[in-house]
């Protein structure tokens, strides 16, 4: 018995662990049937022969969209198009059954409808000539596997359905933490005198009109008092006991309650970027992004040649710095799509990218025609039908045992 190698390694896996007896139906349903053998036509195409009569069905698709012709020959003679009624019926694996007649055109019958990929498929050809009914029945599957719900568990096979999608396009930035304006306000003495006595020290917390330091006037020799003239915390600390305060700054009292996100966005993104945007700080240590908007920009551009934008945060709860270093992701759209899937189960087959859609046990290509990208999704504008259950993550492995399978498209 000749099992797929992916299907091969798990139960490798189960004897190892002794579970043999349990797993003896998964081997045998992986069993790996062997290709049929085909005979070729002139056209390229399938010969399919009964008594005196040959049919050649060939997939024709030189610069045009893929469909069905017919080449009819009797002992070897060929039969007019117009004398010979022939009709396919190709039943999809979850999507129905194609239908195709044909009407005449030259030397060959020309088939009433486009053989959409993928072109995977059990074929019926049934073909009325002299009186006689002929049919042929054969599989022309590509992109197609079939693996047990139990090992496709094993594998981490994830599904998901394609459903609308609300798509958030973002732009990733860097930025630095810094104070609000008009944040810090500056202390110094209303007359030049010795400072008597330091009611705070840096650091520390302060309220409006707290009390901050006594200073002696040089003058009067008369003490009084300063007051800090807003809520805040002590970020600078420029004088000590005994010290004689003339005009410089004393304390230096920093309304952190307000910070402000400096936002550096490049210029080939700048224009993308628009005030009121909605923003999403990552921050070092938080578990869950800070959500705010964008204010307003600044004129000149940082030293990287970046032009910066603006973002108020709420700093109440003290958990931010000025001078924090953040990632960011500022929301340039909003929108709905009606079909999307996850970029996770994204995969090469021939020249499409396509997912694999999980019918039952059996997983086929669905070729795609994709539009937008945002996050982990992008939309699909054709080539599955909603609500479709596909493979969201690890489609590698069904990519693989299908090539190891050898799976072919037939032309």
């Amino acid at each position: 018995m000749k099992l797929k190698p992916i299907v091969k390694a798990i139960l490798l896996a189960h004897l190892a662990a002794g579970s043999f007896a349990t797993h003896t139906a998964i081997a045998q349903s992986a069993e790996q049937v062997s290709p049929q053998v085909e005979e070729k036509g002139p056209n390229n195409g399938r010969l399919l022969k009964e008594q005196d009569l040959t049919v050649e069905l060939a997939i024709f698709e030189d610069g045009m969209p893929p469909e069905f012709r017919v080449f009819a020959t009797t002992n070897g003679l060929p039969i007019a198009p117009e004398d010979i009624d022939i009709n396919v019926k190709l039943t999809r694996l979850g999507d129905g059954i194609d239908d195709i007649n044909f009407y005449a055109e030259n030397d060959y019958l020309r088939g009433d409808m486009e053989i959409y990929e993928p072109h995977s498929f059990a074929v019926t050809v049934t073909a009325k000539y002299n009186g006689k009914t002929y049919q042929w029945d054969y599989d022309n599957f590509e992109g197609r596997t079939l693996i047990n719900s139990l090992i496709a568990d094993k594998m981490q096979i994830i599904t998901e359905n394609v459903e609308p999608q609300q798509f958030n396009e973002t732009l990733a930035v860097f930025g630095t933490m810094t104070l609000a304006p008009n944040a810090v306000t500056h202390v110094s003495a209303r007359f030049a005198g010795e400072v008597k006595e330091l009611h705070v020290k840096l650091g520390q917390k302060v309220k409006k009109g707290q009390l901050l330091m006594t200073i002696e006037s040089n003058e009067s020799l008369q003490p009084y008092t300063l007051y800090a003239p807003i809520d805040g915390q002590v970020t600078k600390q420029n004088v000590t006991l005994g010290q004689q305060a003339n005009a410089q700054t004393l304390l230096t009292i920093s309304d952190t309650s307000k910070l402000v996100a400096e936002l550096s966005v490049f210029p080939l993104d700048v224009q993308k970027v628009q005030v009121g945007a909605k923003v999403l700080l990552n921050i070092t240590g938080l578990d869950a992004p800070i959500v705010t908007y964008i204010t307003d920009s600044l004129f000149e551009l940082n030293s990287d040649q970046a032009k910066v934008f603006r973002a108020e945060v709420d700093n109440r709860q003290g958990r931010l710095n000025a001078g924090q270093f953040f990632k960011a992701e500022i929301e340039l759209d909003s929108y709905q799509v009606p079909m999307a899937v996850k970029a996770d189960g994204l995969q090469s087959f021939r020249d499409f990218t396509v997912v694999y859609a999980k019918i039952g046990e059996q997983y086929e290509v669905r070729m795609l025609e994709l539009g937008r990208k945002a996050g982990p999704w992008v939309e699909v504008l054709s080539g599955i039908p909603l609500g479709t259950e596909y493979v969201a993550l690890n489609s590698y492995l069904i990519k693989a045992d299908i090539e190891k399978s050898g799976a072919s498209h037939d032309h």
